[in-house]
């Protein structure tokens, strides 16, 4: 389908579920009293990871070497039941920025900026730079491609380093670089349309053909030959420069974004024999064709099977793979928190840290993203705010990624602009155990139908469909008996009553979902 036409499709089908979940007004908050040119009380380390699960000892996963992050969490609060709104990068950090849901936003791919639809809006850190904030970028917050300049004071920040090291591996991506330019397949991302007043980039082609090398690389060099350990490095340096004015600096780290590249040390810290396949890798029982994927994203390596299933050995290589790239960017991110520090930061700055949404290491049989299962919408979220009463605590309250936008403003004394989808969790700071949300919110486009799901604190309810239509599949969970959603049980007789409840519930959507009042 034409770009403008799957455009206009999505517009018109895909809102309308949303119909019932985009009405009425928006639950949050009272807004703080700040004047346009004030500065808020906090500074902000805004730390985005691509792809991260919550594959970290914090979150109970005890085989994994994560020192960093568990500290991080230690001295904060670990949201345990986070999610995004959709689990694919550009529209779930685009929701996270500019505090929409996707509905709202429009934004379903990777192709097309927030400003097309949404020119106006104000970002989380232009709501910042408004308020007196210097604002700095570093490497990937929004999608690339898609950067929003007036959500920074100077010019976003881009590491260089390359992405493969080991000889034969550049020596064999040159030879199919050759192969692919003598062929005209080899076109790099093209911009279809600028902004007539800005000249930035609101939709860019899909890449036909894309240069990949293998899945996972092992290089013996230091942590900043790769580009994660650069941008720990600027970081540092801008945190030293700018540490006597308030900040809000959004530090992005690639890893453990595909392909799974890390230093060989990160590697060694887990034996072969140490690692484990997933426990399903197939799909739930009755699940439908359209909640699966073909794991394109991971097809696009040199070193994996275009179609069928990846076998035992690839598996735990790419398994390998993703742990060794979770220490390496634990590591990055310790020194930064490190730094702050030891610049006498800690209790003048609030830190959150974040992954894009969650990843799929075999569950299910699948990889990557791209779907509405538990294992890819949810997510990890820590937050540690100067003076909050509950340190070192796990919240497992609902939580969606869309809250951290009124969270950060409401920590730091910010009024809230107009428009916001999420709430404010700042209140869990204090009492993690607090009663809160019904339920979160997802969703996933496959073809001409959406996927929308909910997670209730015992169910993750699922319809696939289109406007004013009858589902054409819907999916029922019960975390309380099946918390790795391997049977779907949507379809049996004894949960008709049920299944009509949270269909009711769900196209209700996330306004009548609303934090309940604390006890």
């Amino acid at each position: 389908m034409p770009p403008a036409n799957r455009r206009d499709f999505l517009r018109s089908s895909f809102t309308g579920v949303a119909g019932s979940l985009l009405a009425g007004a928006v639950p949050r908050r009272a807004r703080a009293e700040t004047s346009i040119t004030a500065t808020g009380k906090y500074n902000v380390l805004f730390i985005a990871v691509d792809d991260l699960r919550p594959q970290l000892g914090c979150y109970g996963q005890t085989k994994m070497h994560t020192p960093n992050l568990d500290a991080l969490a230690a001295r904060g609060t670990l949201f345990d039941r986070a999610y995004c709104q959709q689990a694919v990068c550009s529209p779930s950090r685009t929701s996270l920025l500019t505090g929409r849901r996707p509905d709202t936003t429009r934004i379903y791919d990777l192709q097309t900026h927030f400003r097309l639809h949404l020119p106006d809006v104000v970002t989380l850190p232009q709501q910042f730079k408004q308020h007196g904030y210097f604002t700095q970028g570093f490497s990937k917050i929004y999608h690339g491609g898609l950067d929003d300049p007036a959500s920074w004071s100077v010019p976003s920040w881009r590491p260089s380093a390359a992405t493969y090291h080991k000889p034969e591996t550049l020596a064999a991506l040159q030879k199919e670089r050759e192969r692919l330019t003598k062929e005209g397949k080899l076109e790099p991302t093209k911009v279809l349309q600028r902004d007539p007043k800005t000249g930035i980039p609101l939709r860019v082609s899909r890449p036909g053909v894309q240069l990949r090398g293998p899945a996972w690389e092992d290089p013996d060099v230091p942590d900043n030959a790769l580009a994660d350990g650069q941008t720990a490095d600027e970081v540092i340096r801008v945190l030293r420069e700018v540490k006597d004015k308030p900040f809000f600096l959004a530090a992005g780290f690639l890893k453990p974004h595909l392909a799974f590249v890390a230093p060989r040390k990160y590697y060694d810290l887990y034996p072969r024999g140490s690692l484990a396949l997933a426990d399903n890798p197939f799909a739930p029982k009755a699940c439908p064709e359209i909640a699966l994927t073909n794991s394109g994203e991971l097809r696009a390596y040199s070193d994996i099977p275009s179609v069928g299933p990846v076998d035992d050995n690839k598996a735990l290589d790419l398994i390998h793979g993703y742990y060794a790239c979770t220490s390496y960017i634990d590591a990055q991110i310790g020194r930064v928190i490190d730094e702050l520090d030891r610049l006498g930061l800690r209790e003048k700055t609030v830190i959150i840290l974040w992954g894009d949404h969650g990843w799929q290491l075999g569950e299910h049989g699948l990889w990557c993203k791209h779907t509405n299962f538990e294992v890819a919408a949810r997510a990890p979220l820590i937050c540690v705010a100067p003076g909050q009463k509950a340190v070192g605590a796990k919240s497992k309250a609902l939580t969606e990624f869309v809250d951290i936008y009124p969270t950060l403003c409401e920590l730091c004394g910010l009024p809230l602009p107009d428009g916001l989808e999420g709430t404010s969790f700042a209140p869990l700071l204090d009492d993690p155990n607090r009663p809160w949300k019904e339920a979160a919110f997802s969703q996933y486009p496959r073809g001409q139908n959406m996927g929308y799901s909910m997670r209730t604190d015992r169910y993750r309810y699922t319809e696939w469909g289109r406007l004013n239509e009858k589902p054409v599949a819907v999916e029922l969970y019960d975390h309380e008996k099946d918390p790795d959603e391997n049977v779907n049980v949507a379809h049996l007789p004894e949960n008709k009553e049920l299944v009509a409840q949270l269909s009711a519930q769900l196209r209700k959507g996330w306004r009548e979902a609303p934090p309940l009042s604390g006890g």
